[in-house]
């Protein structure tokens, strides 16, 4: 499972080694033990990578299986978009994360790109 968390000023992507199914189990009931509000609805996040990615190829490959669409900005920049859940405690923040689950070689990929080349939230 791939986890976006989305800020103010930046994201960051993280791999977790736990079903997306588990993962927001274990958020639904920490916020019900806290009392807190957790809105949740299936949604899209999208980042940009350059277009000269050296992983652009392989990601391009792995991702009609994948449902990852790839839609060119300009000529420097590509959005990479991924459908999944959105998680936050105000339906109106900006700010909160995003869980999706893709197959382990699309996954790793994405936090590979991560770590090695610049890309920010579209």
């Amino acid at each position: 499972m791939l986890k976006l968390t989305y800020t103010e000023n930046s994201f960051s992507l993280e791999l977790i080694n736990e079903s997306w199914e588990t993962w927001v189990n274990t958020r639904v009931v920490l916020a019900l033990t806290a009392g807190t509000h957790l809105c949740m609805k299936t949604s899209t996040a999208a980042f940009l990578l350059p277009a000269q990615s050296s992983h652009l190829a392989e990601l391009e490959k792995l991702a009609p299986e994948n449902m990852i669409e790839i839609c060119t900005c300009d000529a420097s920049t590509v959005e990479v978009i991924l459908k999944g859940i959105w998680l936050t405690s105000d339906s109106h923040s900006e700010s909160g994360v995003f869980v999706t689950s893709l197959s382990k070689s699309a996954e790793f990929l994405l936090q590979k790109i991560s770590k090695s080349d610049r890309f920010c939230h579209a």
